[in-house]
């Protein structure tokens, strides 16, 4: 007889719940069999025998808590299976056995006898199941949010569509299907944390895509009547019972070990909680409120009232709201910053907008300022060059970038981001108003791609389109500028008669790096900026 250990399950995990055994006591099995499925603080993981033989003792109870590296079971050993040898470090530590809950997925050994037997039984049509693998989506990112699933589970389909977009800390990501077939079970819940290099979803392949040694197929045994049998026991001893007042005192608690451990320390009867997470599981957050206290009454049943007094809502930080933090705070705490105002008389551009609006709208374009922002932008940087630079970290190197990749920052659907019109040095006026039109767009809907969001050199923000007058905007790391607009507004002011007259005033609010731009530097770019808008007929002698 022989203990079977609990392997490691991985990231750090050093505890699980058995939510259910998959065998009895007594059971014959086989190799890979699923024997007890288990949850961790990350996902449901069905536990496949190493060994045949049969199951001699259970060591826990559904719903206790189980260690990794302790006996899970004990077995007798089938001596005859070529297999048959004792665990060795490399069996304890992989993670190669365990893979996240499916309806028809579970690792095996190609050379094991019982799956031979099942891939015998299946229908030649049927094909192989294959565990998709969510890929290295690049730059070093090690996780995503899964944001919407694109199909659901007895889908059909094609090689190269896309089954699920992800968010990253850059930009929303597709996730297109390496095969054709029919999609057996998702690895995730929307709004779940999925994993590079972890399982996300498993499908059907058709017969066509079965080339041997091209895919490695994962499939379940064929589970016994009498581990159905024991199933069905263990649904049936879970069934929820109520008290003569109508409190539920013996639900089946969905919590992980984390939750469970919180709920041990803070003394709190996980029964008496409601949980807000899917299928009513309780999260950390649920355990910050007040458990619903048992009535002791059998007669009448009474009604608690609820309150919001007091309560607090947890919610995580992630995607592209979390690269943000970490940008502004890491920009803030390299960058010596320092601003510089000014206003900007818009009248004579209002006028040229007017002029131009009907000749766009005629080619399907909507004209706002900001093309003409931009592109003063672009040709006063020809005339200071620093502003268009960026320094290393420890302020040995300056680099100046030929082009001009200037980057609007947009309140979009998850988050301010800021994407950037590559080479506008390059572009006419129309040309920057179809780009930024199209950036504008993919951020409100968050279909931006990471190319879109990366290689900025110099950037914008119009905080006057919300209202805003005046604002000290945090430089976009690792850039050297940013400027924020404010709103229009209709002033008095003084013209050269010393006569009073509404003119269309912008604040403007420069934000530069003081490591590699000085104050006058800074002026005088501005000032540069502030001739082509006032006067954009300048414009003309040096745009191209």
């Amino acid at each position: 007889m022989k203990d079977f250990i609990l392997p490691d399950i991985g990231e750090g995990i050093v505890e699980c719940e058995l939510l259910a055994w998959l065998v009895s006591e007594g059971d014959i099995i086989v190799e890979d069999q699923p024997v007890a499925e288990v949850m961790t603080d990350k996902a449901t993981v069905q536990i496949p025998a190493m060994y045949s033989g049969k199951v001699h003792k259970l060591y826990y109870q559904t719903g206790e808590i189980a260690q990794v590296h302790k006996p899970l079971f004990a077995m007798d050993i089938d001596l005859q299976s070529d297999d048959a040898r004792m665990p060795d470090s490399q069996d304890l530590g992989s993670q190669e056995a365990l893979m996240p809950e499916t309806d028809s997925t579970t690792s095996h050994k190609d050379n094991a006898p019982a799956l031979r037997e099942h891939q015998s039984n299946v229908p030649a049509h049927s094909g192989y199941i294959e565990t998709f693998i969510l890929p290295d989506i690049g730059e070093g990112i090690v996780e995503c949010e899964l944001v919407k699933w694109l199909v659901s589970e007895g889908d059909d389909i094609v090689e190269d569509q896309p089954v699920v977009e992800v968010m990253t800390d850059k930009a929303l990501v597709e996730i297109p299907a390496k095969y054709s077939g029919t999609v057996v079970s998702l690895c995730y819940q929307q709004g779940e944390i999925a994993k590079v290099h972890s399982a996300l979803f498993t499908m059907q392949v058709t017969e066509a895509n079965s080339v041997e040694g091209d895919i490695k197929s994962s499939l379940d045994l064929p589970v016994s009547t009498a581990n159905k049998a024991q199933k069905d026991e263990i649904g049936n001893r879970e069934t929820k019972t109520v008290t003569d007042n109508g409190v539920n005192l013996n639900h089946k608690v969905l919590a992980s070990p984390a939750v469970r451990r919180v709920a041990r320390e803070k003394s709190i009867d996980l029964s008496l909680v409601h949980g807000s997470g899917d299928k009513g599981r309780i999260l950390k957050s649920d355990l910050m409120q007040k458990p619903v206290e048992v009535a002791k009454t059998s007669t009448t049943s009474v009604v608690t009232k609820s309150t919001n007094q007091g309560q607090t809502r947890v919610e995580r930080i992630s995607g592209i709201k979390a690269a943000m933090a970490k940008q502004m705070v890491n920009s803030v705490s390299t960058i010596p910053h320092f601003t510089v105002s000014e206003e900007i008389q818009m009248d004579a551009l209002i006028a040229l907008r007017a002029q131009l609006k009907d000749d766009f709208t005629v080619q399907g374009v909507k004209l706002s300022f900001m093309p003409f922002f931009i592109k003063a932008m672009s040709m006063a940087l020809k005339a200071f060059p620093v502003i268009n630079s960026q320094v290393n970290d420890d302020c040995t190197e300056l680099t100046y970038f030929h082009d001009h990749n200037i980057g609007m920052a947009v309140d979009g659907k998850f988050g301010l981001m800021v994407p950037n019109i590559k080479g506008v040095q390059d572009m006419s006026l129309l040309e920057i108003a179809v780009r930024a039109g199209e950036l504008i767009e993919q951020a409100r809907q968050g279909r931006l791609k990471t190319s879109d969001l990366t290689g900025g050199t110099i950037s914008i923000s119009n905080i006057g389109v919300l209202g805003g007058t005046v604002a000290t905007p945090v430089i976009n790391h690792p850039e050297a500028a940013i400027v924020a607009l404010g709103k229009i507004q209709r002033l008095p002011r003084f013209d050269e008669h010393d006569q009073v007259r509404p003119v269309n005033i912008m604040h403007v609010s420069w934000s530069g790096d003081h490591r590699i731009i000085d104050g006058a530097t800074m002026v005088r770019f501005n000032n540069l900026w502030k001739s082509y808008i006032e006067k954009p007929m300048t414009m003309l002698s040096t745009m191209r």
